[in-house]
């Protein structure tokens, strides 16, 4: 049975890591371990601000955020954030709607025009920010509508902005 909706996909049973886009079902390798390593340099500091300010929720990869319906559509960033005032999401099945903060760590093979649709993706589905980070290059993107991306050096200061008040972690630090 091919799975196109956001209902068959979660009694799918393990498929392993994949998303559900318009409808198609693609799947995902697991990520290195210095994706691990970057993705969890970058959640804890996240983590930790949200908790100690009450900000809302912060969710780690493959969690599932239905962005859209007819045809489905189920992305998974490495990490979410989801403001306090929104709820706290579903007890089963994915959070109905985009997270507040997506962060997205880039993979040797992930493609230009891939992450740029991804970034649209979420953008369009609601999401306030959508920080993209390259391992290779060493830099952040800080996608934010309606301003255009703005990339970030080790030299820089990561800010959470409206979404993240107060939160501030330099760059250097997620490479580290």
């Amino acid at each position: 049975m091919a799975i196109t909706t956001a209902e068959q996909l979660l009694r799918a049973g393990d498929l392993g890591r994949c998303e559900l886009v318009r409808g198609e079902l693609r799947t995902m390798i697991p990520p290195s371990f210095a994706h691990g390593r970057i993705t969890i340099r970058l959640t804890r500091p996240i983590a930790n601000h949200v908790d100690a300010h009450g900000l809302g929720t912060v969710v780690a990869a493959e969690t599932g955020f239905l962005l859209s319906r007819d045809p489905d559509t189920v992305r998974a960033p490495d990490i979410a954030f989801v403001r306090a005032a929104r709820g706290p999401g579903p007890d089963r099945g994915y959070f109905p709607g985009a997270p507040d903060l997506a962060v997205e760590v880039l993979s040797p093979d992930d493609r230009p025009g891939y992450v740029r649709d991804k970034v649209a993706e979420w953008l369009e589905a609601g999401t306030l920010a959508v920080w993209v980070v390259d391992p290779t290059a060493r830099t952040v993107t800080v996608h934010e509508a309606p301003r255009g991306p703005s990339v970030l050096s080790e030299a820089d200061l990561l800010r959470g902005g409206d979404v993240l008040p107060g939160f501030a972690l330099a760059v250097r630090d997620v490479f580290a």
